[in-house]
């Protein structure tokens, strides 16, 4: 039996490939000599892309940015050949917010843009953008500043950082952008199907969670509104009109700056990522699929990396199970979605918190549970037996 483990990150926990390290040793030290296995960590276009990459073969090019408040960060892209990807939550995500506080206003998209030119300054002439976990609301205004674009209010002075600050914007001039915009592929990875502005924009779903209040939240979305009209005065590669499309509003709006001014081509997350680690060779090899994430729940099947690595399993015929932390799809809704079974780390230790600081010896056993009902004699339920 050959086993592909292509798990996401437990966030809190294990990054992506230390999940397949330990489901690997528990289902060697079961199987043994019956089963061979590769791994192929994976993402959805979150945080935890760049380890994928970084996994499936890509350079690694340390990057000094800007963090989401302006203080110093040590980020990195990774690159094969003229390819880069860059991850937003890296640089100026939630998690890099200092002591964890929230800054709704305040908080900007520079960094990454930063990280951008790096890599365009590089060579680099294809650019995945995974932009899940970001900290701001400020539709990409500080992606664009750092990439040499212009963004100034009605006295003509530069505005201000943040989303907080859009309401003021009056122009955006283009004509200093970085050189190589023009010539650069850029890719949107994002499952965000949210407009820029409005009820199921930006500010409105996604601005709580970065601390915003309702009074914040209004704030922002006069600023995105304004914002959109401005950069559509301004012109760009990729035309003017986009804030309504699906995916402008992802990562606080920076999808609408990547697709209205850089021109990006907005890409389901999780398939771009499958097909930057070479999924497709390696599921073609397998017998057995084992994948997994923290929580597999109704978000998975909204594109999350799991439910993805199901679907491109199912396409080839190979069955596929999943290890979580918790577990909360009923049987029938995991067998729609391709899974044939999911296994729990809460169903033999209950106790969140310890369950996420053992959740290495907890693989491991679960993964010995798999071992026994999918890999040896005489179960022999993977073979069809």
């Amino acid at each position: 039996m050959h086993v592909l483990v292509a798990p996401d990150k437990f966030k809190g926990s294990l990054t992506a490939a230390e999940v397949a390290g330990h489901i690997v040793t528990g289902l060697r030290r079961v199987a043994g000599e019956d089963v061979t296995t590769a791994s192929v960590p994976v993402a959805d276009g979150g945080d935890g892309t760049l380890d994928a990459a970084f996994a499936a073969g890509f350079e690694r090019v340390p990057v000094r940015a800007s963090g989401p408040t302006g203080e110093p960060v040590d980020a990195a892209y990774a690159r094969r050949g003229e390819k880069a990807v860059v991850e937003l939550a890296s640089v100026c995500g939630l998690a890099m917010l200092p002591g964890g506080r929230r800054e709704a206003l305040r908080a900007s998209s520079f960094g990454v843009g930063e990280v951008i030119g790096a890599a365009m300054d590089a060579g680099c002439a294809r650019i995945v953008l995974a932009v899940g976990g970001s900290a701001s609301t400020d539709g990409g205004a500080g992606m664009l500043q750092a990439l040499g674009a212009q963004v100034r209010d009605g006295a003509g002075a530069p505005l201000a950082r943040g989303g907080g600050a859009l309401r003021e914007a009056r122009s955006l001039d283009l004509s200093g952008l970085h050189p190589a915009v023009g010539r650069t592929e850029f890719i949107l990875a994002s499952d965000v199907d949210n407009p820029l502005y409005g009820p199921q924009g930006a500010a409105a779903v996604y601005g709580p969670q970065k601390g915003a209040s309702p009074a914040d939240v209004a704030v922002l979305d006069e600023g995105l509104r304004q914002w959109a009209a401005v950069a559509a005065a301004a012109g760009g590669a990729g035309g003017a009109g986009r804030e309504a499309e699906p995916g402008a509003g992802a990562a606080g709006g920076v999808g609408f700056g990547a697709l209205a001014v850089l021109g990006a081509v907005l890409r389901p997350g999780i398939g771009l990522i499958l097909g930057l680690t070479g999924f497709a060779g390696e599921v073609a090899a397998a017998d057995l699929v084992i994948t997994g994430e923290g929580s597999l729940d109704e978000q998975t099947l909204r594109g999350k990396a799991p439910a993805g690595v199901a679907a491109a399993a199912r396409d080839r015929g190979v069955p596929v199970l999943a290890i979580a932390g918790r577990v909360s799809l009923t049987a029938d809704r995991l067998a729609a979605a391709g899974i044939a079974r999911a296994y729990a780390l809460s169903d033999i230790e209950p106790d969140p918190a310890r369950c996420m600081a053992a959740a290495g010896p907890l693989l491991e056993e679960l993964a010995g549970r798999v071992a026994r009902d999918w890999l040896t004699e005489p179960a022999g339920l993977a073979r069809g037996d």
